[in-house]
């Protein structure tokens, strides 16, 4: 998502931008002291919480009865992002993911002692090799799988077994349905499985890029982010990045569809890299993160927010107002806090994710 295929996502190239800044832009000195964590104008989010301190922490999402999270982390000197689990009464981190490879999109079970999470570690236990720098700012689609465990990581089963590409993996409401990204059929669509792995569907079709997806809490709706080439160069580029199993997120807008696939549309236009998409509970609102607010005179460095939006595409309106990265965000399921990712607090002035909580404020 960042939703991240990997935390390697738009969160390193907040790093990538400060260690070589562009021409006529000055890398800018660290601050003596942590930056702020809460900022004017964030009146949605209340009694703002840092939970965790150091390295690149993201994607953390709630468990249902809202005592856990899940997430992805280089805690503890990890090289490549590992799944723990957090526990919001204790403050304990464990971990679940092997150790090993890389690991990303992870979400607990609904109703079971279970999470789901990707991983690349059966395809090697070193980091994925990044993709070639001469491509641009673009993602590599590395031999993820989607796994399934119990929540202190043991019984681990693995749920695809597809070459290349499988990840971006949330759970239904019911926690009997997997949705997931796939490259298996020479283009990077939506599948829904069986919590066993049973029974992959495609669910979308157009070329391009459909991925990030989440169910909405009621369970009706899938919402994801897309790129979809509409002109001969975005085509040719799209095919070029395809052959090297890249793909770049540079413009992404987010759509929703019905559960079996049917009715999508498109819900954003703002010609930005929107995603990471949820739906609040009461079905109302979707928040996601974006870098819109560049394109209205930010330009000082790359700048993600969170903004929401309604499912129609109406009432757009700004969350956070940090001047660096805010992103991967999540209602509880009561829709009484929120979670997410951000570069505030921050002891260093690039290069530091963290994980905060807030009481959410309608």
């Amino acid at each position: 998502m960042l939703r991240t295929l990997l935390i390697a996502t738009l969160v390193s190239l907040l790093i990538t931008y400060a260690a070589e800044p562009p021409h006529g832009v000055a890398a800018q000195a660290e601050p003596a002291a942590p930056s702020p964590i809460w900022y004017d104008g964030e009146s949605h989010i209340q009694n703002v919480k840092q939970l965790t301190f150091g390295g690149e922490n993201a994607e953390a999402y709630f468990s249902t009865d809202g005592k856990w999270l899940v997430y992805q982390s280089t805690r503890d000197s990890f090289e490549c992002d590992q799944i723990f689990t957090y526990n919001l009464e204790t403050g304990e981190n464990k971990l679940v993911s092997t150790g090993t490879g890389a690991t990303t999109c992870s979400f607990f079970v609904p109703g079971k002692d279970e999470l789901v999470f990707c991983s690349t570690h059966q395809h090697g236990a070193s980091c994925p090799q990044k993709p070639d720098r001469s491509l641009g700012y673009v993602w590599g689609l590395f031999e993820f799988d989607v796994y399934k465990c119990k929540t202190d990581g043991s019984e681990l089963v693995r749920l695809t077994n597809e070459p290349g590409y499988d990840a971006e993996a949330a759970v239904s409401p019911d926690g009997k349905e997997v949705i997931f990204t796939s490259g298996r059929d020479g283009d990077l669509e939506l599948y829904k499985m069986n919590i066993d792995g049973s029974n992959p569907t495609r669910m979308t079709h157009t070329i391009g890029y459909d991925g990030g997806p989440f169910f909405s809490p009621d369970g009706k709706h899938i919402i994801y982010r897309a790129f979809h080439p509409k002109t001969a160069d975005e085509y040719a580029k799209w095919q070029h990045l395809w052959e090297q199993q890249a793909v770049s997120p540079v413009r992404l807008e987010l759509w929703i569809m019905d559960t079996d696939g049917n009715n999508q549309r498109q819900i954003t236009n703002l010609n930005s890299a929107s995603f990471c998409p949820y739906v609040h509970p009461s079905g109302d609102w979707v928040m996601f993160t974006t870098n819109y607010a560049d394109s209205l005179g930010n330009k000082r460095m790359p700048n993600f927010d969170l903004f929401r939006i309604r499912p129609d595409g109406s009432d757009l309106e700004r969350l956070t107002y940090g001047p660096t990265f805010d992103g991967f965000p999540m209602w509880s399921y009561d829709g009484k806090k929120i979670v997410w990712a951000s570069n505030r607090g921050a002891s260093k002035a690039f290069g530091e994710t963290n994980i905060f909580i807030a009481d959410w404020v309608e």
